[in-house]
């Protein structure tokens, strides 16, 4: 199991969470969930903050992560995207995509670049 995902900005900071058994892989998956958009919000999901987490059982996934707002009409076809981009990474078996709502996402939760891009910093 490995720590939330922290969100660098793209031109200073390195990608990927910490180190541990899994890290090229989540490092791999979090580029590709870099290509995914908040349907609402002009923002990748990684950079929203939206990404709370990886939980492996061998090559099997479950990620964890929330939606800005719980009422989101797009949360079936958001998940099944990140699910299809998920998987496309090699040495993922399957994924499984967790919506959570606890703790509540909040504009704190994003990246430094995302506060930047919409005007919190």
């Amino acid at each position: 199991m490995s720590e939330p995902i922290a969100s660098p900005e793209p031109s200073t900071a390195p990608d990927g969470p910490p180190p541990g058994p899994y890290a090229e892989r989540e490092r791999l998956i979090t580029a590709e969930l870099k290509k995914i958009y908040d349907p609402e919000i002009p923002m990748n999901i990684v950079d929203l903050g939206l990404i709370y987490g990886f939980d492996w059982k061998e090559d099997d996934l479950t990620l964890r992560m929330t939606l800005t707002a719980p009422g989101c009409p797009v949360a079936g076809i958001l998940a099944e995207e990140i699910k299809t981009a998920v998987e496309k990474v090699p040495q993922v078996r399957s994924a499984t995509v967790e919506l959570v709502w606890e703790p509540a996402w909040s504009p704190d939760r994003m990246s430094d670049f995302a506060k930047r891009q919409f005007g919190y910093m």
